[in-house]
């Protein structure tokens, strides 16, 4: 029988990611910078309907969506003819206050996208299914261990849900990267919908780790420690947009996706509040090269709840779920819905960490995730975003 201590490499990747978070946070020596009003970010012009920036105004109008109504309830309509899909068509206004504390604790998991799919179409490199690996909840406070990990809120059909991203860095804005790495399912609903709305971020949420019914009388500080960040741009491969299912589908191969963000109030990037933001690895070995992995996110599918941060580092395997489709990694791990979009991390020569995946799929008894292989697809993304806000 295998032991359940992961071996010495696997425990050393535990600790680093703890060890490149910055090493002081909100409340501390460097207190976030939060004004208490700021204006829309820079390149997105004059103010349109409902006090939005023009640009979002007029591509509302555009598909006939009043500007004023969306603000005070219309983005609960999700009729099909409005219901935004194509790549191009991505809007996400700032509705201000929008999650607060109580509304984000109600947020769920998208469970459906947990389930392990057909793997009927394996092509034979499917290495042997993982012993399950236990998640541990991370060491608090979070902005000391794992500052850049933290929640993706957003609205959907079925409601308020979650998921789990990370901050990574930002090659045209080096220092001041406002770019997150998630799941496309987290953002976009697939084949049979379109993007989902109010997407945001909370880096270290819960900060303390507090209980669900702690969390009731937290302060926002303690909730949020680096404020709301609301996404102004997504990106999202096509592979995911035209065949990514509840169950991951043809798309899981494909399922992630890139954020950029704006504080809902204040005026720093990202990784300069946060203080962190990660590589991205996107030439990664073969599973056989790579001696330990670790998955970072908030389950919250039961037997979790989504208020605590967890982990799991396991030796990676392949999974492949149908001809012509590239394998993904798979790990050992008993996190669970809520947990989908979390960064996957390896150690690289030298000892820094990059990301190398995020958590798309897993079965229902949640003994082991399964996230992308990110190639040159994402490499193109990635790029793409980086260069769509250079300068700013």
């Amino acid at each position: 029988m295998r032991s359940i201590r992961p071996p010495l490499a696997l425990t050393g990747l535990a600790v680093a990611l703890s060890l490149s978070a910055t090493a002081c946070g909100p409340g501390q020596d460097a207190p976030v910078d939060k004004p208490a009003n700021a204006g829309p970010s820079v390149g997105q012009g004059g103010q349109g309907g409902a006090g939005m920036p023009a640009d979002l105004a007029d591509k509302l109008k555009e598909h006939g969506v009043d500007p004023e109504k969306w603000k005070n309830g219309e983005w609960k309509n999700w009729d099909k003819d409005t219901w935004l899909r194509e790549a191009k068509d991505f809007v996400n206004p700032v509705i201000e206050g929008l999650w607060k504390p109580e509304r984000m604790r109600s947020a769920t998991s998208p469970r459906k996208t947990m389930a392990a799919g057909d793997i009927a179409g394996d092509q034979g490199v499917t290495d042997p299914e993982p012993r399950p690996v236990r998640a541990e909840p991370e060491k608090k406070p979070y902005h000391q261990n794992a500052a850049p990990v933290g929640k993706v809120f957003f609205d959907s059909p079925q409601g308020s849900m979650v998921c789990s991203a990370t901050v990574v860095k930002d090659p045209k804005n080096p220092g001041k990267s406002n770019l997150v790495w998630t799941a496309g399912h987290c953002v976009h609903a697939g084949r049979a919908g379109g993007w989902y709305r109010n997407i945001a971020f909370v880096p270290a949420y819960n900060d303390l780790g507090k209980s669900p019914a702690r969390l009731r009388n937290a302060q926002p500080r303690e909730i949020a420690p680096y404020g709301v960040y609301w996404a102004d741009w997504v990106a999202t491969s096509g592979e995911w947009i035209s065949q990514g299912g509840p169950t991951g589908g043809g798309g899981a191969p494909y399922d992630y996706a890139v954020m950029h963000v704006k504080p809902e109030n204040g005026t720093k990037s990202l990784e300069e509040t946060v203080g962190v933001a990660l590589d991205i690895d996107f030439q990664a070995p073969q599973a056989a090269a790579v001696p330990s992995m670790g998955a970072w996110g908030y389950p919250a599918a039961p037997p979790y709840d989504g208020a605590l941060m967890h982990k799991c580092v396991d030796r990676p395997g392949r999974l492949s779920l149908s001809p012509g489709t590239p394998t993904m990694w798979r790990i050992g791990c008993t996190m669970t819905g809520g947990s989908s979009g979390g960064g996957w991390f390896r150690q690289m020569p030298g000892g820094k960490l990059a990301l190398v995946s995020n958590t798309s799929i897993g079965p229902v008894t949640a003994g082991w995730l399964a996230g992308p292989r990110l190639d040159k697809g994402a490499q193109d993304i990635y790029t793409m975003m980086s260069d769509k806000f250079a300068g700013r």
